[in-house]
């Protein structure tokens, strides 16, 4: 997998100062150039990157040691809480509350396999006993619908859509009415790019419309070091609160989806 090839980049960087004999500025340099190296061999955001090895550099030279620790012991838990600050210090399930109709909007660029997602998500909701439905949204791509019933159709979820509505805040309004009673909706948008202005104000428009509980935006993990751009603008046109990664298999090196998920905080 993509992310384990990172992590054992990085634990051969933390290896070597492991072996060095003193850690002066010198180690603690050739550390942060592993490092840098690691991640962007990852496809990690330059920006990201040297945003990074800037503070553990900083830290590892300039900060005071606590007490009770040796300079190699700091140097270790100066990366390891950078990276956790870069990665996100533990996983946020995503939130459904009990007492009321969840609504969950996903978005994405054209073929990032936010439909496919879509489906996925709600056999997991299913399993775990929430009520759920998904709405076809998508206007744009021929097929988008019917690629979703059928999906939706080999885990008995509900699914609505409307091939002759072109409007996809109407088309959103009135699943919603359809699934009043689920637990949690899903809904599927047409895929967009950052620079695609008219999609990106539809996308707009659907969050004024009908206050999705939560937008999760879905990243292909093949796409490298355009995941952070992408993220941050869709971000800046409605607020993001999380990012599922797709085709995040062997081929993926990964590092672009991480960035995503450090530019935005989601």
């Amino acid at each position: 997998m993509a992310l384990e090839k990172l992590g054992s980049s990085l634990y051969d960087s933390l290896k070597k100062i492991l072996r060095v004999s003193a850690i002066d500025e010198a180690a603690v340099k050739e550390l942060v150039r592993d490092l840098q190296r690691a991640l962007l061999l990852a496809d990690v955001n330059v920006r990201l990157v040297l945003e990074l090895s800037k503070r553990v550099e900083e830290r590892a030279l300039k900060e005071k040691i606590p007490p009770g620790i040796s300079r190699r012991e700091h140097a270790i838990k100066v990366v390891y809480e950078e990276l956790t600050r870069f990665l996100g210090e533990k996983a946020v399930p995503l939130k459904v509350n009990p007492k009321k109709r969840n609504v969950f909007m996903l978005v994405g660029i054209q073929g990032s396999g936010k439909t496919t997602t879509a489906a996925k998500l709600a056999r997991y909701l299913q399993k775990r006993g929430y009520k759920t439905a998904l709405i076809c949204t998508d206007t744009y791509r021929p097929g988008a619908y019917a690629q979703l019933k059928q999906l939706a159709s080999r885990i008995n979820v509900p699914v609505y859509g409307d091939e002759k509505e072109k409007d996809a805040v109407k088309i959103a309004s009135e699943g919603l009415r359809k699934f009043e009673n689920y637990d949690v909706v899903l809904i599927d948008t047409a895929g967009r790019h950052k620079d695609e202005k008219s999609l990106i104000e539809e996308m707009k428009s659907l969050e004024k419309a009908i206050h999705p509980d939560e937008i999760i935006m879905v990243i292909d993990g093949t796409i490298g070091q355009q995941a952070a751009a992408q993220a941050e603008a869709f971000h800046k046109a409605t607020p993001i609160g999380s990012i599922i990664v797709a085709k995040l298999d062997g081929s993926a090196r990964g590092g672009g989806a991480l960035s995503a998920v450090a530019a935005i905080g989601a």
